[in-house]
């Protein structure tokens, strides 16, 4: 039963608060701590959700709030556009050395996922002198004009928002459950291969493309994982075309898929990577990272950055988090955690026929609900119930995927075995209230 002070917020939220803001879970928070967050009435949520795949190290870390803390005893903001600071130069740095590739490289420090996107397309466009910009049916980049441009789902992302920033494409990405029946995933690859070369003679010729941005595995698309041949097929199309391939790393990134990056499980180097979320524990911080000759294509100065760019505090929550994810084996843990979500799941689709696929990259995995295995029917209705159940018993869970029937999982990698145990009992709670 929620208490009194839960309807006042939640009622001076309506009020207030815009309404097309989601929320999830309406519920109060009031205190979290790695795995779980307390609301104001005492309850106590598991977090599957991480704030979207941003909290990898867990909430509250006691590393990044002490780093936090000793950077607050410095200053808050002098604006590295204004005066340097070692916290912005030390995580360009490492950044540059975590990257995949030999090659010098350089890092530029932003506030947002959808941020580091466009910095990364107007770094693309400087450096080849084109405009077009090429990524993926399903995929998510953001919500400004041009990421929304970039961004295959229409509602909510993009509905009544146009018109949206020109030269801007979706090729075929492979979603390998849906192929046709009786096709061999060989088959399939060479098939979504073909529809990727004649997209390029349909929409727009590769001597205008900029560059490529593709997410390793499509997060709001309802984390599909991409084959290696695929991926490498566009890492060599862009190569012999001159097109900059970016890496969006935002969602998939920072240890989540039992790698740094999640490119790098498809052994191909990008020249860019995007990335975001859980860099920094909470705070707002993204980032391009990559090639040096590419980023430094952008010769005036003050064409790239922004005010409140590479925030020193949030600079120090995110060297914290990666000291974080190389002393306490995040990359390995998360391989764990998804082969526990797997050998589950695997267990509920012998149950439960509307079970259609189970899919994962590490840790980041996904369960997709279908009206019927035969049709493959998305069923919207059925993962929503089960979500809403969830977050009323004590679960953070999300949905995902263009169609919404598909839920996932972003539990931040600190997750004891009790805690991923006990959320994972919650939704075998939840499939049986919606078989």
């Amino acid at each position: 039963m929620e208490g009194n002070m839960t309807k006042i917020w939640q009622d001076k939220r309506d009020r207030y608060v815009a309404s097309a803001v989601g929320n999830g879970n309406r519920h109060i928070a009031a205190k979290a701590e790695g795995a779980l967050i307390t609301d104001i009435e005492g309850n106590v949520f598991i977090d599957f959700a991480g704030a979207i795949g941003v909290q990898n190290v867990g909430h509250c870390h006691p590393k990044v709030v002490q780093a936090v803390k000793e950077a607050l005893d410095h200053f808050i903001h002098p604006g590295f556009n204004v005066i340097m600071y070692p916290g912005y130069i030390e995580l360009c740095q490492r950044l540059c050395a975590l990257a995949p590739g030999s090659f010098a490289k350089k890092a530029i420090l932003l506030n947002s996922g959808a941020e580091a996107v466009e910095n990364a397309v107007k770094i693309a466009r400087a450096y080849t002198g084109r405009q077009a910009v090429v990524t993926f049916e399903r995929a998510f980049h953001g919500r400004t004009n041009l990421t929304m441009g970039m961004t295959s789902k229409v509602k909510p992302y993009k509905f009544g928002f146009g018109p949206f920033a020109p030269e801007t494409y979706k090729a075929p990405y492979p979603y390998a459950y849906r192929k046709p029946d009786g096709m061999s995933d060989q088959s399939y690859d060479e098939a979504i291969i073909a529809q990727f070369n004649e997209f390029f003679l349909n929409h727009v010729s590769p001597e205008q493309v900029a560059c490529i941005v593709m997410e390793p595995v499509q997060g709001e698309g309802g984390f599909i994982v991409p084959s290696k041949r695929f991926v490498s097929y566009v890492r060599d199309f862009c190569t012999e075309h001159g097109i900059v391939f970016v890496s969006d790393e935002i969602q998939a990134g920072f240890a989540r898929t039992g790698k740094m990056f999640a490119i790098e499980n498809f052994d191909v180097i990008p020249d860019l990577m995007t990335v975001s979320k859980s860099i920094a524990a909470g705070f707002p911080l993204s980032g391009v990272v990559g090639k040096a000759e590419i980023i430094d294509a952008c010769t005036l100065k003050g064409s790239l950055g922004g005010t409140y760019c590479g925030n020193p505090i949030a600079c120090a929550a995110a060297l914290a988090v990666l000291d974080i994810i190389k002393e306490e084996h995040l990359a390995a843990r998360a391989e764990k955690i998804g082969a526990v979500i797997e050998a589950r799941a695997e267990e509920w689709a012998k149950v439960y026929p509307f079970v259609g696929d189970i899919r994962r990259l590490g840790a980041m995995a996904a369960v997709e609900f279908v009206k019927n295995r035969e049709t493959k029917e998305p069923d919207k209705d059925r993962a929503g119930q089960l979500v809403a159940y969830c977050n009323q018993h004590g679960l953070l869970l999300l949905d995902a995927g263009l169609k919404g029937n598909c839920i996932r999982f972003l539990s931040p990698l600190t997750i004891t075995e009790e805690q991923l145990n006990r959320g994972l009992a919650i939704i075998e709670e939840a499939l049986e209230q919606v078989k």
